[in-house]
């Protein structure tokens, strides 16, 4: 992937990211779901600093459960 793409992803999962946190951080979450979200998400972030595509896998894996739970955008 050249270097304009590479950019473009990591902006794309960096918004991506953040919108799952807000999600996450949703006060209707309940505690125990949340702290095995954020575990989640820390994974993810923790992956993206290495590999954006993989980052990008494990985030639509972790968005579409959000969606499964319901969980909304604020």
């Amino acid at each position: 992937m050249g270097r304009d793409g590479q950019l473009h992803l990591y902006g794309v999962v960096a918004a991506r990211l953040k919108q799952a946190h807000t999600r996450v951080a949703n006060p209707e979450v309940p505690d125990e779901t949340r702290r095995e979200l954020s575990r989640r998400l820390l994974a993810v972030t923790a992956v993206a600093k290495h590999d954006l595509a993989d980052a990008a896998r494990r985030l639509d894996a972790l968005t579409a459960e959000l969606d499964e739970l319901g969980i909304p955008d604020r």
